[in-house]
């Protein structure tokens, strides 16, 4: 382990908080592709802030007889079958973002991971769902727990969007790069870790 990391067994109740994107060809995680996902570690460094430790994306293959909303394409700019796309089958692309995030729930010394998101009850659905098609025994995430970056966004900085939120954290944003699933991924680890940050010093919480 990283010696100017701090494990983070006791901050949230022994879950390594990891946050997901996921970007998909609809709403209905059963029917409707996972066609990009990205995962962000965060951690505690020796001055007990949260920061981003390492970023995975990979673009996933549609899986068999999911359907395609032309609407949702549109709007995230996706073409599934892009040649150029480099995109590997659910169970592949599961794994390899699962083998770093076990690795960093156990050198924290947590039980297990929980999904980080904005309005995560999407994310988590479709990530669900993908687990069941793909029959992974063993998920490092909670299975219905998440921390809510929209929640905290409206607590914190009275916005819910998270480019709004964002720009009311004094965060960068470029709309060019939204609705890319790393770049929405970083965007919404950057504003956890500042509220998690700006909330110890409020508290003097230090672990």
């Amino acid at each position: 382990m990283d010696k100017s990391l701090i494990p983070l067994e006791k901050r949230f109740r022994g879950f390594l908080p990891v946050v997901i994107d996921i970007e998909t060809a609809g709403f209905n995680p059963k029917k409707n592709a996972l066609l990009e996902i990205a995962a962000v570690i965060v951690e505690l460094n020796s001055n007990n802030n949260m920061v981003i430790t390492e970023r995975y994306t990979t673009h996933v293959v549609p899986f068999k007889n999911s359907e395609l909303d032309e609407s949702a394409l549109k709007f995230n700019g996706i073409d599934p079958y892009h040649p150029f796309r480099m995109a590997i089958e659910e169970k592949e692309a599961l794994n390899m973002l699962f083998k770093p995030i076990k690795d960093a729930v156990k050198r924290n010394n947590c039980t297990r991971a929980i999904l980080v998101g904005h309005n995560p009850a999407f994310d988590i659905g479709f990530l669900n769902a993908a687990i069941q098609r793909t029959q992974i025994k063993r998920s490092p995430f909670h299975p219905f727990s998440t921390f809510d970056t929209a929640t905290l966004g409206g607590l914190v900085y009275q916005q819910t969007v998270l480019s709004k939120i964002a720009e009311a954290a004094g965060l960068e944003w470029d709309n060019a790069k939204a609705h890319a699933a790393l770049y929405d991924a970083e965007k919404t680890a950057e504003l956890f870790c500042m509220i998690v940050n700006k909330w110890r010093l409020l508290t003097d919480n230090s672990l």
